[in-house]
């Protein structure tokens, strides 16, 4: 599933007459880039989101003839419902197989196939990719690399899933995950707008959230203007599927 109807409220004036999804990095989208990126490593069947101006999503789809995989829209244009809500929206287009979530403001030349043999490996209920880097909001992990909890460095808010034998190591999401079905059980029932992070601390008081750490390499949040702009220098360094 690609995350694909935030407002792009960072990204304004660029995003006041379209979606952040169809913003360009050196004349590619990044909803194209996400794409491309996860045919590379064999990934055909797509769910999106949508909310703001999204019929601009639809008719690029259409246009691209959904570069030629399978790629169903979630409609969320009557309500934003963030990324646990959207996820839990979209619970039907999913099987009993894990499956990938991809923030379409993320470009990084992550593993993918890394990242996936790593979930398998470990057996948690999710594996988030992480990095060490600065940020607002931390994941807390132990030593053993598991979620233990979320820290925000505004204002010092803490929430703990367990706290771990040892100090806990801070690292920031990127907002690529692979995530098995069964984390379903732990959404909430009534709520419809949640984050995912939400139900991440919730399920780690009983269950393995793992992290996947890939200090190495590229990774940009190009949901903010100076990170869009610096995208275009290293685009080429990116990977991506042919278009069709």
């Amino acid at each position: 599933m690609i995350f694909a109807a935030g407002l792009g409220t960072r990204l304004r004036p660029l995003t006041g007459h379209k979606p952040k999804a169809l913003v360009e990095v050196a004349g590619m989208p990044l909803l194209e880039l996400a794409i491309r990126r996860l045919k590379l490593f064999g990934y055909d069947e797509i769910l999106v989101n949508i909310h703001h101006f999204g019929q601009q999503i639809i008719d690029f789809l259409e246009e691209r003839q959904h570069f030629g995989i399978h790629i169903r829209i979630s409609d969320e244009r009557s309500e934003l419902l963030d990324t646990g809500g959207g996820l839990k929206y979209g619970r039907d287009f999913f099987g009993n197989s894990p499956f990938l979530l991809y923030n379409t403001d993320v470009l990084s030349d992550i593993d993918l196939a890394a990242l996936q043999e790593a979930h398998r490996r470990r057996g948690g209920l999710a594996t988030l990719a992480v990095r060490a880097r600065e940020t607002s909001r931390y994941l807390l992990f132990d030593d053993e690399l598991q979620l233990a909890g979320w820290r925000n460095e505004k204002d010092g808010a803490e929430r703990w899933s367990r706290k771990p034998s040892q100090q806990a190591v801070p690292l920031a999401f990127s907002g690529i995950h692979m995530v098995e079905p069964a984390l379903f059980d732990y959404f909430p029932t009534e709520r419809r707008v949640f984050s995912i992070i939400d139900t991440y601390l919730t399920a780690a008081r009983s269950e393995a959230i793992y992290g996947y750490r890939h200090d190495d390499g590229l990774w940009l949040d190009v949901g903010k203007k100076p990170a869009l702009e610096q995208a275009a220098s290293v685009l080429e360094r990116i990977k991506i599927a042919p278009a069709l």
